[in-house]
């Protein structure tokens, strides 16, 4: 079985990703928490954080809090924070909501998008297909968080995207944690970009269509894990 340790490559500071520093600590942190280089039960310390990252102690504070309301740290007062727990039966209530709102904003984005956001669905469906073909499971990571920020910015409905924002790094920790045991990366990304591809072409149906079949995976996904 090949290692979870992530490729080695620029980080999203390195890479120029805009924002305050507040903004790219939480990015590096939230990547940090999904891909399982801050474990489930791990103390964090502002101060340690702080010089791995080689961002200010205040910023690293801000974003340990915004990642308190995504579920992927506890703030336990007079005791610190630590990375939350992974949870099976938490993933398939989170799933419930997930299905009718991705849904939802499959079908509002493939009706919304400007044209240069339907360009950029589509080339996400291909990268998605490129990167699930070289087993780059990191590079499918950030495809995945780039694909449910645009969909969530297409649909233009803040509300059905603040009630995403809270469920997506969730899920995506949970995948990370799992699919190498039971995951089919082909064929995950095959349904991803079949969500992007019907957006990208105005198919309001069948991006929801696809949408549905991509949680049908994922949720047979989740079941499977306790088998291993």
């Amino acid at each position: 079985m090949k290692s979870k340790t992530p490729r080695k490559g620029r980080s999203r500071v390195a890479e120029g990703e805009d924002g305050t520093l507040t903004d790219r600590a939480y990015h590096e942190l939230e990547e940090m928490i999904v891909t399982l280089q801050l474990s489930p039960g791990t103390v964090l310390s502002e101060q340690a954080l702080a010089v791995r990252l080689k961002i200010g102690r205040t910023p690293i504070r801000e974003a340990l809090q915004r990642l308190a309301r995504d579920g992927l740290v506890v703030i336990m007062p007079r005791r610190g924070i630590m990375v939350s727990e992974i949870n099976l039966r938490l993933q398939l209530r989170l799933l419930e909501v997930r299905r009718e709102l991705e849904r939802l904003m499959a079908s509002l984005a493939a009706e919304r998008a400007t044209p240069d956001e339907r360009r950029e669905f589509a080339e996400v469906a291909e990268s998605m297909l490129a990167a699930a073909a070289k087993a780059d499971d990191i590079a499918f990571m950030r495809l995945d968080q780039r694909f449910n920020i645009l969909i969530a910015t297409a649909a233009r409905n803040e509300f059905a995207r603040r009630s995403m924002g809270l469920m997506n790094a969730l899920s995506r920790r949970f995948w990370y944690q799992h699919y190498q045991e039971v995951a089919d990366l082909p064929l995950a990304a095959k349904l991803h970009a079949a969500v992007a591809r019907a957006v990208s072409q105005k198919k309001a149906k069948a991006a929801a269509t696809a949408s549905d079949r991509l949680i049908d995976y994922i949720e047979d996904f989740a079941r499977k894990t306790l088998d291993t």
